[in-house]
């Protein structure tokens, strides 16, 4: 109870910083703007459920990175032999083995062929600094018949992707800068991967053209005097192709590039008056001026392709020769394809093929009934708790609300220095914390009690109840950050954004509720000078209470078995309806204008679009619809289709679309994998920590309880029929966290228990220690459900199924810690120490703690 200045000082400080941390991102943009300058800026970013906008995740093309490398391999290598050393060859591709063959018309010049080959080795580095060292792309051999193989080594493949991915992520930012969007989000994830998100960017569709699209623009002649189809019924003439055009024909090109689109400096659209099109006008630099003169002076009255992505566009007649180092583009346009490809001419093309594996787009208005929401559930579970711990505990109650809308304040404060993004399952993570944060000051003060009733005075009574208390809560709250740990390092998105701020809210209310409750209540101390403590008014059992838990244990494990079996039984045989997450495929939230939806009427106008399985279901409001659609067989551009086609349906009925979804197969397996792995790593986690904090029994019955109430909530997705999606393994994974909180609390006290009555039989000591702490565990459960509830009703339809596995979970959290941790704790051989055996291992403590001291 003695506040040094030096820690009056911290709390006011940090009380100080987080106000003006987190009160700007609360006012108006307006008055945001008009903040003096040495005030710091709002730094919370909005997510894209909260504010509408796009997500992608983009891939890089592995197969189309080794084709495209293997033909330029060829193209060089034919040179190389050929040209620069009159070898005569015929070269074919092994796309199987990717590699290339080489067929030598004299083998006799095959050691001369080997060592020109050589040259095309290339060595690839990650880094900067690694002079003479990396990884060589290119392997040299020979087949049993004598032909030379040029392969590409996996290490060189792996390289060039990642590094194609570092170069993309320029080229995208330059061409979502040239749209105009603000604060976008483009990372890098993993070797191969791109994440984009463009907050209340709607148009999903234009953006994923505009950022996947390649836009590698080359210039070819047209091979003369034969036809597409005439090549291919005679045989391909040497060094040419054959690419399809724009108006659906093909043409017979020569493989080398006569220019690229390197070359350009600058692309516009504009308009042609001759001929009433749009088109897109081009400029190239010094270099690339002169060699279109060259080449439009060397060949005037031949034909000559502008070529974009392997697709002709267009392949006019040179009348004349072209010096001035401009041209035009002309095509099918419209006057938005015009500009969009000259955003992607001037921003470059990308060095590799971009495949749409993820898609999720939410309009600007859900965003604002998801904040509105939100912000509902928040306000109803604050009044909520902060009323009832007024009603329970007086004064202290007073005392913990304070030290709770503090803990408020700095988690904002926290997301804003950080500049972390808030999504809606991160505003349910706050509002989780808000049940969660009292628990420890209900642990102290349940303990003060306890300490009084004992014949401590009420000084004596307060520092044993801040004493004692602190470290079951160390203990309770570090369990429950494993899991947000785990959380935010095996999620991804809105899922991060929860473990960010249920992470942030266990740490600040560590720092709430013990350093700024202690220092209310050092003050209230000084200034009452109490004779008793009255820190109770309500309570939902008694002191004193006697219930012979080990009596019934027996019949509650019964009762816990079968419902263990029919959990997994019906796991087992009905299954789960598993969101797009995990199955692949394309979820349309839509919404009706103009009344009510009618599901038969939307299932009816969806039937005869040949999409496959169609689920359509209500969901949330009387006026919005939730459409599922198996994933296509096309692909992402398929499943775009499919969108189209399904909003084209549905605009005859007024309906609008106002949420998309698309998940390939290949995420939703890895996102399947990574939550199965995740839960798997807490659980080790978690029984690392127990099992060093307490003995081997504590940890294996704490893990044992726990997937208790792991396979409880899974089998309610099965049995009730909730969606299990990516948000249903983050309920699982905070689930394990709050059932280890109530059962490291009866733990803990077991075990203080054992020193303190060495000759009470176990059970009884059991009996006796969640007998203590029963009061504390109806009460902080009773709080959590209060900030759970408002979840549920109010929290919105996207975050349902969460939210009533989390009530579910919690609840049969409590069950498990009360009842079944003690007798498991009994059949893993949990004993009574003697006097000999206590004295010989806190011997045996000192030793190694005196041990530690002189190392």
């Amino acid at each position: 109870m003695n506040q040094s200045p030096f820690r009056v000082a911290i709390i006011l400080l940090v009380a100080i910083a987080g106000i003006l941390l987190a009160a700007p991102n609360f006012l108006p943009r307006n008055v945001q703007e008009a903040l003096p300058g040495w005030l710091p800026q709002p730094g919370l970013v909005l997510g894209l459920d909260l504010q509408g906008g796009s997500h992608l995740l983009l891939e890089v093309d592995r197969s189309g990175i080794i084709s495209q490398r293997l033909s330029d391999i060829r193209r060089d290598a034919r040179n190389i032999l050929a040209n620069q050393n009159g070898i005569g060859n015929i070269i074919t591709t092994d796309e199987a083995a990717n590699a290339i063959q080489i067929e030598l018309t004299d083998p006799s010049q095959k050691e001369q062929a080997r060592t020109a080959l050589q040259a095309l080795q290339n060595t690839l580095s990650d880094t900067l600094f690694s002079a003479g060292a990396g990884i060589d792309e290119l392997v040299f051999g020979e087949t049993p018949d004598g032909r030379l193989t040029i392969g590409l080594t996996p290490g060189g493949i792996t390289q060039r992707m990642s590094s194609l991915v570092g170069q993309s992520i320029e080229v995208i930012r330059s061409r979502i800068d040239e749209l105009g969007t603000t604060e976008p989000s483009i990372q890098r994830q993993g070797d191969t991967r791109v994440l984009v998100q463009v907050p209340g960017f709607g148009d999903s569709t234009r953006l994923k053209n505009i950022i996947s699209q390649t836009a590698r623009l080359t210039f070819h002649m047209v091979y003369p005097g034969m036809t597409a189809d005439q090549a291919e019924a005679q045989g391909l003439p040497a060094g040419t192709m054959i690419l399809p055009s724009q108006d659906g024909a093909r043409e017979l090109l020569y493989e080398d590039v006569a220019l690229g689109g390197e070359s350009l400096v600058d692309a516009q659209p504009a308009y042609d008056p001759q001929r009433g099109i749009p088109v897109v006008s081009f400029k190239f630099d010094t270099r690339g001026a002169i060699t279109f003169g060259e080449i439009t002076s060397a060949n005037v009255g031949q034909r000559f392709a502008i070529v974009l992505d392997n697709q002709v566009i267009t392949a006019p007649v040179i009348q004349q020769p072209i010096t001035g180092g401009s041209g035009q583009i002309s095509g099918s346009f419209t006057t938005a394809s015009a500009n969009d490809l000259a955003v992607l001419l001037r921003a470059g093309a990308l060095p590799a093929s971009l495949n749409v594996i993820e898609e999720r787009t939410v309009d600007a208005s859900l965003g604002a009934d998801s904040i509105r929401a939100g912000l509902t559930a928040g306000v109803v579970a604050s009044v909520l708790v902060v009323g009832f711990m007024v009603l329970a505990y007086g004064v202290w109650g007073v005392f913990a609300n304070v030290s709770l809308v503090l803990n408020i304040i700095l988690i904002f404060a926290a997301l804003s220095a950080l500049g972390a993004t808030l999504t809606l399952p991160g505003i349910a993570g706050i509002v989780l914390t808000i049940g969660m944060a009292v628990d420890a000051n209900v642990l102290i003060y349940e303990r003060m009690r306890e300490e009084q009733r004992d014949g401590r005075t009420p000084l004596q009574a307060i520092n044993a109840g801040f004493q004692r208390a602190w470290g079951t809560i160390i203990d309770s709250h570090l369990t429950q950050l494993v899991a947000a740990v785990v959380l935010y390092f095996m999620g991804s998105g809105p899922i991060q954004g929860f473990a960010v701020t249920l992470g942030l809210g266990i740490l600040t209310s560590l720092f709430t509720s013990y350093t700024v409750t202690s220092y209310q209540v050092n003050l209230w101390y000084k200034r009452v000078r109490p004779k008793r403590l009255k820190i109770q008014h309500f309570r939902f059992i008694p002191d004193g209470t006697k219930i012979p838990f080990m009596k019934i244990s027996r019949y509650v494990i019964a009762l816990s078995v079968v419902m263990t079996v029919v959990s997994i039984g019906t796991a087992y045989f009905k299954g789960f309806n598993l969101g797009i997450d995990f199955v692949g495929g394309t979820a349309i939230e839509v919404q009706r204008v103009d009344g009510p939806a009618d599901v038969g009427r939307v299932r009816e106008l969806l039937g005869d679009l040949e999409l496959g399985e169609v689920q359509v279901q209500g969901f949330g409001t009387p006026q919005d619809v939730l459409v599922r659609v198996q994933a296509q067989e096309g692909g992402q551009d398929a499943d775009q289709v499919a969108v189209a086609k399904v909003r084209d349906a549905l605009a005859t009925d007024h309906y609008e679309i106002r949420r998309t979804e698309a998940v390939s197969g290949t995420v939703s397996g890895e996102l399947a994998w990574t939550g199965t792995i995740a839960v798997i790593i807490a659980l080790i986690c978690i029984l690392i920590y127990i099992w060093f904090r307490f003995e081997w029994q504590f940890a294996m019955a704490a893990v044992t309880t726990t997937s208790h109430d792991l396979i409880m909530t899974i089998g309610l997705f099965s049995i009730s029929g909730l969606e299990f999606n990516l948000s249903s393994i983050a309920a699982v994974l905070t689930l394990v966290g709050l059932s280890l909180n109530e059962t490291v609390v009866v733990s803990d006290r077991i075990r203080e228990n054992l020193r303190k009555h060495r000759k009470m039989p176990l059970p009884e000591l059991i009996d006796l220690s969640i007998n203590q702490t029963i009061v504390r565990t109806s009460l902080t459960q009773f709080t959590l459900l209060l900030a759970l509830v408002p979840l549920v009703l109010f929290g919105g339809e996207v975050l349902r199924s969460f939210t009533i596995a989390m009530t579910f979970g919690s609840l049969v959290g409590m069950y498990s810690s009360v009842i079944i941790n003690g007798p498991i704790l009994i059949n893993f051989g949990l004993k009574q120490k003697s006097d000999e055996e206590v004295a010989a291992a806190e011997d045996a403590k000192k030793k190694r703690s005196a041990d530690g001291a002189s190392v």
